[in-house]
C-alpha cells in the first residue's frame, strides 16, 4: 500500500528516504470493512481520508430517506467539514466496499508540513484540483437532465455502476431506483437501434 501512496505523492512532489520514512512512521494505513460507518450525523471528528482501495459514500438522511451525494474512490481525498468547523456533521460516511484508507487529522498536518514545506504545496494543488472538480460536478448536475448525469457518470466513472448498489446510485443521480431502471433500459434501447 505504501508504494501506491509513494506513486501517488510523485505526481506532485518528490520525496527522500527520509520524508518517505516520517510518512511511514505515523501509522497512517487503516483497513475497513465494507457496511462500516466512519461518520455519523451529530458526531464530532476530527479524521481525514485518502482512499487507497475502495469506495465511500457520503450521504445525509433527510425525512428518513438517504440521499447519497458523494463516492470517494482511489486516490481521492474527503476531509469532513466537521474536521474544519469542529461543529457535529450534517451527515454519514460509509464504506460501500472493504476499504482501505490513510487517515489524518489536522494536527498531523501541521506537524508534517513543518518539517517538510512541500507537503503544503502538495496539498494546496491537490486541493486546488478538487475544488475545480468539485465545481464541474455541481455545475453538470445543476444544468443537467437525469439521463445526461446518468451518461457522464457511465462516462467519467463507470466503475460505480459495478462497484456501487443501484439505490445508492439512484439516490446520487437524484432520482428513484425505479426510475434509474427505465433510463437503462432507455439508453439500451437507443444503443440497439
Amino acid at each position: 500500500m505504501q508504494d501506491i501512496l509513494f506513486d501517488f505523492i510523485a505526481k506532485y512532489i518528490s520525496l527522500t528516504e527520509e520524508e518517505k520514512n516520517v510518512l511511514l512512521s505515523l501509522d497512517l494505513f487503516r483497513s475497513v470493512k465494507k457496511g462500516t460507518i466512519l461518520l455519523k450525523e451529530g458526531q464530532k471528528s476530527r479524521d481525514e481520508y485518502f482512499v487507497l482501495k475502495g469506495c465511500l459514500r457520503k450521504y445525509y438522511i433527510i425525512d428518513g430517506e438517504e440521499k447519497t451525494t458523494a463516492f470517494f474512490t482511489e486516490m481521492d481525498a474527503l476531509t469532513p467539514h466537521c474536521v474544519k468547523n469542529n461543529d457535529p456533521s450534517e451527515y454519514f460516511i460509509s464504506c460501500v466496499e472493504n476499504t482501505i484508507l490513510i487517515v489524518t487529522n489536522p494536527d498531523m498536518g501541521v506537524e508534517v508540513n513543518a518539517k517538510f514545506p512541500k507537503f503544503d504545496l502538495m496539498c494546496r494543488l491537490m486541493a486546488e484540483e478538487l475544488l475545480a472538480r468539485q465545481q464541474i460536478n455541481f455545475d453538470e448536475f445543476k444544468t443537467s437532465s437525469p439521463e445526461q448525469r446518468y451518461l457522464n457518470l457511465l462516462q467519467n466513472r463507470p466503475d460505480l455502476i459495478q462497484r456501487v448498489p443501484q439505490h445508492q446510485l439512484s439516490s446520487y443521480l437524484g432520482i428513484k431506483p425505479q426510475s434509474l431502471s427505465r433510463l437503462r433500459a432507455r439508453i439500451l434501447e437507443k444503443s440497439k437501434g
